[in-house]
């Protein structure tokens, strides 16, 4: 239902995203991988993340569920985004980090241990994970898309059946100019 919302609203989704300001949240992150490694950008959306991180001289491949935005960030990024689920996702390579920001919310909670599960298959042991999704303990509809909120224990709950534990977890405000007061939980996760 989300991927519907994503294809029929690409343009307006990307222009809305694709300049906000997320150096706070790439601080976390970024120290914690290899100069010059390998981030899977799960859910790119706009490409903004991919086209940091490249900038800065890491190999990024980038999927998204949506074929509309994929087309978006292609143009962005001058590189191929791979179309396809967290459920089916499926890599040859190895990564050293996993970035999924604002991404796995559109997954059904029932589905989040396949989902956590599946994306940590090509993360190098000792690699990190970065999630972040809206503050609660529900699964809501907005306006066509499909959100499952988390806290910390319903994101400790769903870790406990993978291969990732929590090294990081805090609470940041929405970065999107006007949202300031939605919050968000974020996460990093490290494979071991």
């Amino acid at each position: 239902m989300s991927v519907n919302y994503y294809n029929n609203n690409a343009q307006e989704f990307y222009n809305g995203t694709v300049n906000v300001e997320m150096q706070s949240l790439y601080n976390e992150f970024l120290p914690l991988i290899p100069k010059g490694g390998a981030i899977l950008d799960a859910g790119c959306g706009s490409g903004r993340d991919t086209l940091a991180f490249k900038s800065q001289g890491f190999r990024v491949h980038s999927i998204d569920a949506s074929a509309e935005l994929a087309q978006l960030a292609e143009a962005l990024i001058k590189q191929p985004v791979e179309v396809t689920t967290f459920q089916q996702f499926s890599a040859s390579v190895q990564f050293d980090a996993v970035w999924a920001c604002a991404s796995l919310l559109h997954v059904p909670f029932d589905e989040l241990p396949l989902a956590f599960s599946n994306l940590a298959i090509p993360l190098n042991e000792g690699g990190v994970f970065y999630c972040s999704f809206k503050y609660g303990d529900d699964e809501v509809e907005r306006n066509g898309r499909f959100f499952t909120n988390l806290d910390e224990a319903r994101l400790n709950s769903i870790l406990a059946t993978t291969s990732l534990t929590a090294q990081k977890l805090w609470i940041t405000g929405d970065l999107r100019k006007g949202r300031e007061k939605e919050q968000w939980l974020n996460a990093i996760l490290v494979k071991g």
